[in-house]
């Protein structure tokens, strides 16, 4: 249902997502649009021009951002409250320190992580707020070669959507768990982001992107660690290593 929900919004602000041809959602059954098989991996993968790409991307979280709040933000989208941020970082202490064989976090250390994250978190929201679709990376962007403008990229993988800051998922486009990329076109596409928003100061824009960014890498290291303790897909532990680089970036701030 959320999917269904989001999927049709973001059509209607202009954006691409698949079609709903058909849905019987109390059986859990959707018929969706065939988009291609031209996903943003594929396409770099086999050459494709990657500012091209990224380009596209950010100009699609720009075209969604400027979209007022109130209409950016469909019903039933939830915000992204200290509950949920707690408990995504708190899958470090339940899942990742038992992967490495570590003693489990005395409660009144786990209870000190705890409030240095309910400290900290509040400073991601000195930007504004719109729709994060949460999953914004590579593997979950198409190229339309059919469309133009900001609906040549299609958006999938967006269910989880929540509402909270806007920095949230051009930083997870751009220090993505799952490759490397460029510094400077890092730095390419954040000033592309930036001048499209001249109200955000730099200093507020770095500091929610830096609480975000280490919530984001704290919660997807524990997320890979239960990946592949529960469900025995040990293959995640690759990108472990540019997780834990990403949060050295963090602390610097």
């Amino acid at each position: 249902r959320p999917f269904v929900t989001i999927a049709r919004h973001l059509t209607k602000l202009g954006l691409s997502a698949p079609r709903i041809l058909a849905a019987d959602e109390d059986q859990g059954f959707l018929l969706l649009e065939d988009l291609g098989d031209g996903t943003y991996t594929h396409l770099l993968a086999a050459g494709h021009d990657e500012e091209a790409l990224y380009a596209l991307a950010t100009d699609a979280l720009i075209h969604l951002h400027k979209t007022p709040e109130a209409d950016a933000i469909p019903k039933g989208v939830m915000d992204y409250d200290e509950g949920r941020l707690l408990e995504e970082v708190d899958r470090l202490n339940v899942w990742y320190l038992p992967m490495v064989d570590a003693a489990p976090l005395a409660v009144d250390a786990r209870e000190t992580y705890l409030d240095l994250w309910r400290n900290i978190l509040p400073a991601a929201w000195q930007t504004p707020s719109s729709l994060i679709l949460f999953d914004y990376h590579v593997d979950n962007l198409l190229l339309l070669a059919d469309r133009t403008g900001v609906a040549a990229c299609s958006l999938l993988d967006f269910q989880d959507a929540v509402h909270g800051p806007v920095t949230y998922d051009l930083m997870s486009l751009l220090e993505d768990a799952r490759r490397d990329i460029n510094p400077v076109l890092v730095a390419n596409m954040k000033a592309r982001y930036c001048t499209a928003f001249p109200s955000i100061t730099d200093s507020d824009f770095e500091t929610s992107w830096a609480v975000m960014a280490a919530q984001r890498h704290i919660r997807v290291l524990g997320t890979f660690a239960r990946l592949k303790v529960r469900d025995r897909k040990p293959h995640y532990l690759e990108h472990m290593p540019r997780l834990w680089r990403y949060m050295e970036s963090c602390l610097t701030h």
